[in-house]
């Protein structure tokens, strides 16, 4: 490659900023091959895959796409990963005011879930995060989520309140009749231990279904 074209010269002339996805793909994979140069290989995963369908693939279906090997596939992946926890590093602490508020908290952690996953968000009196927990997954009943194990989980955390957040892999957040059942035998369990149930949020593809919005917690 000539040297103008080269992305990380390209990145101190013009700063990061201004690269495109292509280049920045490229100073993740250092080199491309003896066929095709490291920017033609990103354009061509970014123009054929999209960002979004890279980041759901795994580390055996990279190494299938033609020029990744086992290398290239674990850098693409730790990208990912290491966006996806920046993002949730900075919702840390957050101020929970709304079920959208909890969606936002989740939906990194959860939209790429295969099997539901029943999580609880402990709250302090003024509705800040202070832990959670995951309490079980698979699919979501009496016996895998059983109030003791999310009450311990709240008492060990001296959570004022909790919140309860499973994903729906379907996409479809429409709780099932065991959604609903569950969620009024919690809220009564968290009556008797003076544990306020807040909300049971269930998280879609880019939607949820919030009990509190839609039942009048």
């Amino acid at each position: 490659m000539v040297e103008d074209s080269r992305p990380r010269e390209r990145l101190v002339k013009y700063g990061i900023e201004n690269l495109s996805d292509a280049e920045l793909l490229a100073i993740i994979l250092q080199k491309g091959t003896a066929q095709e140069n490291v920017i033609d290989m990103s354009n061509r995963l970014i123009n054929k895959y999209g960002l979004d369908r890279l980041s759901e693939c795994s580390l055996k279906e990279l190494q299938e796409i033609k020029g990744i090997g086992f290398a290239k596939a674990c850098q693409i992946l730790a990208l990912f990963e290491f966006n996806k926890r920046h993002n949730l590093a900075k919702q840390a602490s957050k101020h929970i005011k709304s079920a959208e508020d909890v969606f936002n908290h989740f939906y990194e952690k959860l939209k790429d879930e295969k099997q539901e996953r029943f999580v609880v968000l402990m709250l302090n009196s003024k509705n800040r995060v202070i832990g959670e927990e995951v309490i079980s997954q698979g699919t979501l009943d009496f016996s895998t989520a059983h109030p003791r194990d999310i009450f311990k989980a709240a008492i060990k955390n001296s959570a004022s309140r909790i919140i309860l957040v499973h994903n729906h892999p379907s996409g479809d957040p429409t709780p099932s009749d065991s959604d609903r059942q569950l969620t009024e035998r919690l809220i009564e369990a968290g009556e008797l231990l003076g544990i306020t149930v807040s909300d049971h949020v269930i998280i879609g593809n880019k939607k949820w279904w919030s009990w509190r919005e839609e039942e009048g917690l």
